[in-house]
């Protein structure tokens, strides 16, 4: 028990005598030691230690050579920690304040890393995804042969495929309702706005599915020009997915209103 309790005592000194060691070291105006030690916790992977170090040398290091490089790994740090807001934060003020420093460039793909990183999925508020998709044009734009060039296409097609899911989504949901005439509407609505969204096979299907919908529930004495707009929808959806997995529903149902 002696042999214990001393052992756990030593181990209790030595954190002591160590996180004192981080803390006096944080608090200093050692700047050598001190970025000699944000870079031995950052290649250890204690990014949250060697963030704050960096932070703390940043008034230190203003307008010296080692300035940039105190400022990018503050925000590498950080991002490293996944703190993605803190870190898009650092990025942004590295460019404003130093655009030709040789980590420019990753500085700015970090910075769209970070704004991607922060938007949500498809049901909920869409504005971070439009924030990032146009920093994510602006890089490109500033960086046409970057490395990163696939990670951006990745980024760009899974976020404009969000805004497809949204846009198509919220166009269905009047389907949903049964309220087969505002569908229809809604869904030609969203190919106006966007007649490359991912989903126009399924916005095809649905906007004859509401178009036939709505004239079979239609009084008698309007079915007739009703059926003959579902008509419509059914001929461009077949001359455009001839071979689609809906075709054999459509093709029953055109069958049906050509009686009508």
């Amino acid at each position: 028990m002696k042999k214990t309790l001393v052992t756990a005592l030593v181990v209790l000194t030595a954190l002591t005598a160590c996180k004192s060691q981080y803390e006096a070291l944080r608090e200093s105006n050692d700047v050598d030691a001190k970025y000699a030690a944000a870079f031995d916790y950052f290649n250890q992977g204690k990014y949250s230690k060697a963030a704050d170090l960096f932070e703390s040398m940043a008034v230190l290091t203003n307008g010296t050579a080692r300035d940039d490089t105190v400022h990018y790994y503050w925000g590498l740090s950080n991002y490293r920690n996944s703190d993605y807001y803190t870190a898009e934060t650092n990025f942004k003020t590295f460019l404003s304040k130093f655009p030709r420093s040789p980590f420019a460039e990753s500085a700015e793909f970090l910075r769209v890393d970070c704004l991607y990183k922060a938007t949500y999925r498809w049901e909920l508020d869409q504005t971070p995804t439009y924030t990032a998709l146009a920093a994510i044009h602006e890089y490109r734009l500033n960086h046409p042969g970057t490395v990163h060039a696939a990670a951006c296409e990745r980024m760009l097609e899974d976020l404009n495929g969000r805004l497809d899911k949204k846009a198509f989504e919220n166009a269905r949901i009047y389907y949903t309702m049964e309220d087969y005439l505002a569908a229809r509407v809604a869904l030609r609505n969203v190919l106006k706005e966007d007649a490359d969204n991912i989903y126009r096979e399924d916005i095809l299907y649905y906007t004859a599915m509401a178009s036939y919908k709505y004239a079979d529930m239609s009084v008698r004495a309007r079915q007739h020009e009703r059926f003959l707009v579902f008509q419509d929808d059914y001929f461009n959806f077949i001359g455009e997915y001839p071979d689609s997995e809906y075709r054999r529903e459509l093709d029953r149902l055109y069958e049906k209103a050509k009686e009508k």
